[in-house]
């Protein structure tokens, strides 16, 4: 990887781009006999601290006033600053230890994203202690707990956190042992005894408190992240000090702008997921910035939420998902203040967890453009829970949705063929040891040069130039094959339908292994679907997918998409417009909305079955080809 540079080019619409400093990797590339390709960056990484909360200590220091983290409260922001935040977490470390917790007995935080979260958690890393944050879904929306007794049983937690214990009170009851210490800052549990945060942060030093942190090394575990479980139930990814502390010197290197000035983001990106908690709050903290806590969400009730923040917080790097920047174009496009609040000082912004559609980015650029002169670079990469995450990344001039550029600053990748395929596997400081208490399945996820190897497959952006970056090709576990033995390339045909349908579409599962055919279920999105009918309910997903309004306007996109295939495995031309939710319970769908195809074929079977019976049911959408 070269040194920072300045720089800029066209992407969508003839504008320049806005220049921001960026670390514009250098890679060797080589060639096995087998058909493998190496990619190893030039340069190495060397140096990075011993412990996360070094940081802390540093910014302490260097900046203690400055804010790390607020959340709104009404209409002011609570705060807290850097020296709040090492003097809180000293004090929360200091109970942790005294109740002997450890990897073996370890924290488990069940709340969202909040400040009293954090202080937890920086209890926990400041001690040695694992912590581990789980999706509150599996607490307030699981209607039968499965997974969260399966991450009890697994983790044998030996204190568990809720901010409001009131509302988490009947998951607590139900999966965590009497003997378990619960703590939350308010609330109670019928029956239980709760420990208020007021006292474990009340609790006299520990004597023994700073030779704990002295003790924290490399190999020490940080926390446990749970994967989504889209293929199974959640397995708990061991993160190391190591993986976190490297990790953040290969995004502070490749998005070296982030030394420029300290960031401020504005953020609802769940901590349970690594892109939240792992490299938000990680890049928030290593490069003394401040993180604004965005309650909202990219729904139709919680994007007013982002909005408000948004026009009060100018953020400085933008990161969201897909279906965010979807939920916010009209309100940059309607609301003059919220544009010039949003883009005053906006160096970049960053996708990641889909493909954004080229209507989507163009809109943003075009937005962008009225506001500024100029468009904001849109970043985005390759990466897993299982790496920290930051594994690959794209540059400002390479940028584009599918493309996930090359691997960053100490991280070496190998493409191995896999049934016409090239998958991607990772080895680097940020890749994790293995899967807690699991040791098959961590065998399972590295070969026998210890890659961890991502189940994603990659494609050259072009054949005759690899170091112009790769392109997603879709999950290879995914892949089948028709009757016929032709191969279909799940993951991308699924973007192309999504596309060809928006915006009406969210996702699609693809049937048809071992069939003549392709055939599509359908999960419509609500919103997209209230452009064609606006009267239409978003809750009420029987009657979206039975509008004829809806229906007309899907059948129209079908019919083109099926006429543009280029053959069987491409080419898809019966459909059903899912009427019932896809279950969390029964791992249809993950809590940060992934799809699991395999599941949702499995559980759906019948539905499946309809779609290639003699007599087609009614709701079945069917184009014709003559």
């Amino acid at each position: 990887m070269t040194g920072p540079s300045k720089v800029s080019a066209p992407r969508t619409i003839d504008a320049p781009l806005r220049p921001i400093s960026f670390g514009i990797p250098e890679v060797d590339i080589s060639y096995r006999a087998d058909g493998t390709i190496d990619l190893r960056p030039k340069q190495r990484l060397e140096i990075y601290p011993v412990r996360f909360t070094d940081r802390l200590h540093h910014w302490a220091d260097a900046t203690p006033n400055r804010i790390f983290m607020a959340e709104r409260k009404g209409e002011r922001w609570r705060q807290i600053t850097y020296v709040e935040l090492l003097t809180t977490a000293r004090a929360i470390a200091s109970s942790l230890l005294a109740r002997k917790l450890s990897a073996e007995r370890p924290l488990l935080i069940l709340s969202g994203n909040g400040i009293d979260h954090a202080l937890m958690a920086f209890g926990a890393l400041y001690a040695g202690v694992p912590f581990c944050p789980v999706s509150p879904a599996y607490s307030l929306v699981s209607k039968d707990y499965g997974k969260l007794a399966h991450i009890v049983k697994l983790l044998t937690p030996g204190l568990v956190f809720a901010e409001n214990a009131t509302l988490f009170a009947d998951a607590l009851r139900a999966n965590v042992d009497p003997a378990t210490e619960i703590a939350a800052s308010t609330g109670s549990v019928e029956g239980r005894k709760v420990t208020l945060l007021s006292e474990l942060i009340a609790a006299p030093p520990s004597v023994a408190l700073d030779d704990a942190h002295r003790a924290i090394g490399p190999d020490t575990i940080a926390k446990f992240l749970l994967t989504s479980g889209s293929t199974g139930l959640p397995k708990a990814v061991v993160n190391t000090q190591r993986m976190i502390c490297a990790n953040q010197v290969m995004i502070r290197e490749t998005l070296s702008f982030l030394k420029d000035e300290p960031p401020v983001i504005v953020d609802w990106l769940p901590w349970n997921h690594t892109f939240g908690g792992n490299h938000n709050i990680g890049l928030t903290l290593f490069n003394g910035g401040s993180m604004y806590l965005d309650e909202g969400k990219p729904t139709p009730a919680g994007i007013s939420e982002t909005v408000r923040n948004l026009r009060e917080i100018a953020p400085t790097v933008y990161f969201n998902v897909p279906k965010g920047y979807e939920s916010l174009l009209p309100f940059l496009r309607e609301d003059k203040a919220l544009r010039q609040t949003f883009f005053s000082r906006l160096q970049a912004m960053f996708f990641s967890g889909a493909a954004l559609s080229d209507y989507v980015w163009k809109s943003l650029d075009e937005i962008a453009v009225q506001e500024t002169g100029a468009r904001v670079p849109m970043l985005t990469g390759l990466g897993a829970t299982e790496t920290s995450p930051f594994f690959m990344s794209v540059t400002p001039l390479t940028s584009r949705s599918g493309h996930v550029g090359l691997p960053v600053l100490g991280n070496d990748a190998k493409l191995v063929p896999n049934n016409g395929k090239l998958e991607v596997r990772a080895k680097g400081p940020n890749v994790m040891p293995g899967y807690w208490r699991q040791p098959e399945l961590t065998a399972k996820a590295f070969d026998d040069e210890g890659y961890y190897s991502f189940g994603d497959a990659l494609r050259p952006a072009d054949p005759d130039n690899l170091h112009a970056g790769f392109d997603f090709d879709g999950r290879v576990t995914e892949d089948f094959k028709l009757g016929s033995g032709t191969w279909v390339s799940v993951g991308p045909l699924r973007a192309k339908f999504v596309a060809a349908t928006a915006p009406l579409v969210r996702d699609v599962v693809i049937a048809g292994i071992n069939r003549d055919e392709l055939a599509a279920l359908v999960i419509l999105d609500p919103d997209g679907c209230r452009t064609i009918n606006p009267v239409l309910e978003v809750s009420d997903m029987a009657a979206i997918a039975a509008d004829v309004s809806v229906r007309n306007a899907f059948r129209g996109r079908l019919a083109q998409f099926a006429h543009e295939a280029t053959g069987s495995s491409t080419r898809i031309r019966r459909a059903i417009l899912l009427d019932t939710p896809l279950s969390i319970d029964r791992g249809e769908i993950t809590d940060k909305g992934s799809v699991n195809q395999r599941a949702v074929l499995e559980h759906r079977a019948a539905v499946v079955e309809s779609l290639y019976s003699d007599t087609l049911p009614q709701e079945t959408i069917v184009i014709d080809m003559r």
